[in-house]
């Protein structure tokens, strides 16, 4: 008997398929867990800071692989709550967050990346009467999909249609317990977080957020108080990887 079986050859193929069906972009394909690095070496911080910004790395880096290890649509199999990875620019959440899609989606589960801006632009877009997408076409993906990846939450500014239309997808989603992943550069003012146990310390020379920069201000109290119960809150504290190690050639989000 003769059957047809895959070729090894193509396993790039279709890796590279079910990544553009989630919409990862390109820069951020290559970002795996193995490849997220928790152990760098800073200029002009003492051992104890260093060793601070490398342990909230890593922590970070072991709570998500688990998730994305242990994520299971299955009901009573698969916690309901998403990840908010928090924290200043650099430090890896995008990466992070791709590489949790990437392990996800490969095993054969429908997930989608998208950046707050872009969403938000997309949905704009469908309103042109010249364009042939509708808004139900670039919602409908977004809320069914098993996960779904909101990059760099409250990068843009605020507004009563941007948060209704957030709103209406995290509220959506959590409705229909359906899990999302979102990255956010903006912290609590009063850093509590969902569930403390999960954080790590903050760190001695890290900037605190004032009012006008803190996430609730950026998305609203109402999409805010949504987060902590759909989500669980994850800071990450370290310097900016891509400008304290820029040297070294290598770059994360």
């Amino acid at each position: 008997m003769v059957w047809a079986v895959p070729c090894e050859c193509t396993t790039g193929d279709r890796t590279e398929r079910a990544l553009q069906r989630a919409r990862v972009p390109e820069r951020y394909r290559h970002c795996d867990f193995e490849n997220y690095e928790t152990d760098n070496e800073i200029e002009n911080v003492t051992r104890e800071q260093l060793a601070a910004y490398n342990r909230s790395l890593n922590q970070a880096k072991m709570f998500v692989q688990r998730f994305a290890q242990e994520y299971s649509p299955v009901p009573g199999m698969q916690s309901e709550h998403g990840i908010l990875l928090m924290g200043p620019c650099g430090v890896g959440k995008t990466h992070l967050a791709v590489s949790a899609l990437k392990t996800i989606v490969l095993r054969g589960h429908t997930g989608l990346f998208y950046d707050y801006r872009e969403l938000l632009k997309a949905i704009q877009d469908s309103y042109n009467p010249e364009n042939q997408a509708t808004e139900m076409s670039v919602l409908e993906p977004v809320l069914k999909t098993e996960i779904l990846v909101l990059d760099d939450v409250g990068s843009s500014k605020p507004s009563p249609w941007a948060l209704e239309t957030v709103g209406h997808v995290l509220n959506t989603r959590y409705n229909e317990k359906r899990v999302t992943l979102l990255t956010t550069n903006f912290l609590d003012t009063d850093a509590v977080s969902a569930n403390p146990s999960l954080q790590p310390q903050r760190v001695a020379g890290m900037r605190s957020p004032t009012v006008e920069d803190s996430l609730t201000e950026r998305v609203g109290k109402r999409i805010r108080s949504r987060l902590y119960e759909m989500c669980r809150t994850l800071e990450i504290h370290a310097p900016d990887y891509r400008k304290e190690i820029r040297h070294a050639g290598r770059v994360r989000s």
